[in-house]
């Protein structure tokens, strides 16, 4: 297996541009040094979005999501950090070299990669059979021509065809190379009873099924038969790269319209989306004919709150789909719900009306899901009292799921009038079902905790389980260890973010040698010496990957600037001697006129130089493959505010740059003031807790010394700022 060799890597980054890259899904207007525009990744009426050419990252400050190129493309179309890499490639026609992969990385990629490479060459494989067999155009195209599918549907959904043969796909794969144990884990292939290896989709039309960055992961089959005794679906079984209730058949297809239309529209079937699709609908996904998960609704919640589901007129299928109603809105989504025509299902529907026709019938029909189940339950109650009861608490019991407090009350005073029972009554069983439904949700939790405990969790147990913040994570020292730190360590990495390589002052070495030490040297020097380690674990990782990269590539980063800035001093030399000479012929003049123009290209080379050194650490954070990192550096580099002109052209204020010498070693020594604090939090708790006068009389001594440490930084610090202010 071959890896994007580093060069490379660089090239994309170096070329790709901030703004032509997020030009490609937002329309972006200039605004003072920034552009901005409408968020891609929220529904928003005033442009919140901004994106900055100079620092090459965008950010809205509305929902936080942004980054730099790589981040925005990954986050928007949900790529992974090397995916994200190739699509800017493509984008800017960079041929991509690769290496080989070490044993190491083979072994960790090994298996997952081979299974998606089968799946792939499979997805060919079905397309090639489709289009170039006679038995792929005669049957399985004949079959989507029937069903009107268009040859831009067929491509963008990549459907094939299976042939009838027993082992075709089999036989070829192993001819191209492929092993057979990925063939069997897939689930492409089985081994029947008399030991014989089998196309499992043999005699089938195909229809791929992506995850949500491209990968293809499994198929559907559909026979074409008559035959009652064969199933008339067979998919693929669930593997180490493929979990049915976690994915949802045309999100690859559909996320950025539903990111577009803010709403997802939730079908059934293969056939529904295409036809959907092939209509001008864009915004549609299924659940592939399984019931909804929580993993699929938590993939929908991932781009959109708001959920519109479709249903056919079957009465039966319905009602036994209304569950899945009350695990949207257990989520947090918003649900609408459209009842087709009789006779109707979204594949006939949308092949039968234009896509203006389709557009609008979703609009006008669309009902919240209150009015849809009171209909479809309260329909022929009017003299059964016990099954009005029995309807009325379903419905009940779905607002009881709804997070929102807000939204549950509204709810209830919706279905009072609508039913005419008192609204106090109602609120009180919501009230009462809601408490139910999270003891209910406690108690599973607690379940999949211990499960996870006692090693025997599910993959979906660990899905599952709610994610604590990790200020909140119950821990025995935290009320004690940590107050405080969070906030200095921000500021600390901060610096280094925003100027690590920039030069801030002298240091002498191990030799006695004077060096100049940058704001990473330096900080990196004094944890070092006291033997700190960051708390928070992003701060730790993003200040540990900006030390690899101040040690990596620096030097010959340096050395290419050089270059480049060597020739734009002789470009603008050339520029201005040229235009002196066309403005005098006095030689006295000339000559000043020429140390004035040195003067001024020095002073522009300067700037250019810290220019680089100020940005290089931040440039490499902010497309670097550690999430953590990028996330920080994206974080601490954004700014929503500027100084005002007026300010500017009115008063020289000194820059935070011009100060670093006096604000990186305060940001240092307000740490270590905060470390010490914590300590004496820690040192006093313990002793309100023992009785046992060698240990208080230890732990006396203990804060004695603290105190000394603490008063020997605050002399550095001034008596003014004897303590940092620290968050509680």
């Amino acid at each position: 297996m071959r890896r994007i060799d580093r060069e490379t890597v660089q090239r994309i980054l170096d070329t790709a541009d901030i703004v032509e890259v997020v030009s490609d899904f937002v329309s972006l207007k200039r605004r003072g040094a920034n552009y901005i525009g409408l968020c891609p990744f929220h529904n928003e009426r005033t442009p919140s979005f901004s994106v900055s050419k100079s620092k090459g990252i965008c950010k809205c400050f509305s929902c936080g999501k942004g980054g730099s190129p790589i981040n925005f493309i990954m986050e928007l179309e949900q790529l992974s950090y090397y995916e994200a890499l190739r699509y800017l490639a493509r984008k800017y026609n960079i041929e991509i070299k690769e290496h080989e992969m070490s044993e190491k990385e083979r072994e960790e990629a090994s298996e997952r990669e081979s299974m998606l490479a089968v799946n792939d060459f499979a997805m060919g494989y079905f397309e090639h059979t489709l289009s170039d067999t006679d038995a792929g155009r005669n049957i399985g195209l004949a079959y989507f021509r029937e069903r009107g599918i268009n040859d831009a549907m067929i491509k963008r959904f990549h459907l094939g065809y299976s042939l009838e043969e027993r082992d075709a796909l089999y036989k070829e794969a192993l001819e191209k190379g492929y092993n057979e144990k990925y063939l069997m884990d897939t689930g492409l292939c089985y081994r029947t009873e008399r030991g014989g290896i089998q196309d499992r989709f043999r005699g089938r039309v195909i229809y791929p099924v992506f995850t949500v960055s491209g990968k293809v992961v499994a198929f559907g089959g559909r026979t074409l038969r008559k035959d009652k005794d064969v199933a008339k679906y067979v998919n693929s079984p669930e593997s180490a790269v493929y979990r049915k209730s976690y994915e949802l058949y045309g999100l690859y297809q559909a996320k950025q319209a539903i990111v577009r239309k803010d709403c997802c529209i939730l079908v059934e079937g293969y056939m529904d989306v295409i036809s959907m699709h092939q209509s001008g609908v864009e915004n549609v996904v299924a659940s592939s004919g399984t019931s909804l998960t929580e993993g699929q609704i938590r993939l929908i919640h991932r781009f959109t709150e708001n959920v519109t589901v479709i249903y056919d007129a079957d009465p039966a299928g319905i009602k036994a789909s209304l569950r899945g109603i009350d695990m949207l809105l257990a989520e947090g989504l918003n649900v609408k719900v459209l009842l087709l025509p009789e006779g109707d299902d979204p594949d006939s529907f949308s092949q039968s009306h234009t896509s203006e026709e389709v557009e609008s019938y979703l609009q006008d029909n669309a009902r919240d899901f209150i009015a849809f189940k009171t209909d479809v339950l309260m329909k022929n109650m009017d003299n059964d009292p016990i099954g009005r009861s029995k309807a009325i608490q379903s419905i009940v019991r779905s607002i009881a799921v709804i997070p929102d407090q807000i939204i549950r009350t509204v709810y209830v005073g919706q279905c009072s009038r609508e039913m005419g029972i008192d609204e106090k009554v109602l609120a009180l069983e919501v009230t009462k079902y809601a408490a139910q439904y999270r003891e209910k949700e406690a108690t599973e939790n607690l379940k999949r905790k211990n499960r996870i405990e006692a090693g025997v969790a599910t993959p979906e147990d660990i899905a599952a389980m709610p994610v604590v913040p990790a200020e909140n994570v119950p821990d025995a020292d935290s009320n004690v260890i940590n107050i405080g730190l969070a906030s200095v360590e921000r500021e600390l990495v901060r610096y280094v973010v925003r100027y690590g390589m920039l030069k801030m002052c002298e240091g002498v070495d191990e030799q006695g040698n004077t060096v100049e030490l940058t704001v990473l040297d330096y900080v990196l020097q004094e944890l070092d010496i006291d033997g700190i380690v960051l708390t928070d674990d992003a701060m730790r990782q993003t200040l540990e990957v900006a030390a690899t990269q101040g040690c990596d590539g620096w030097q010959e980063a340096v050395a290419k600037e050089e270059v480049r800035l060597e020739e734009l001093r002789q470009k603008l030399y050339a520029e201005g001697i040229d235009a002196i000479r066309q403005s005098t012929d006095d030689l006295s003049v000339m000559e000043m006129k020429e140390k004035e123009l040195i003067s001024r290209i020095d002073e522009t080379v300067s700037d250019g130089r810290s220019e680089f050194a100020e940005q290089f650490i931040r440039q490499r954070l902010l497309s670097c493959d550690n999430d953590a990192a990028r996330r920080v550096a994206t974080d601490l580099v954004s700014s929503k505010y500027q100084l005002s002109k007026i300010h500017t052209k009115y008063s020289k204020l000194p820059t935070e740059r011009e100060r670093l010498g006096e604000l990186v070693p305060l940001a240092v020594y307000n740490l270590k003031i905060a470390l010490v604090e914590c300590e004496l939090r820690k040192c006093n708790e313990q002793l309100r807790h023992t009785d046992d006068a060698s240990k208080v009389r230890e732990l006396m001594q203990k804060c004695t010394e603290l105190n000394g440490i603490k008063k020997e930084l605050a002399k550095y610090l001034g008596e003014r700022i004897l303590s940092p202010r620290l968050r509680r």
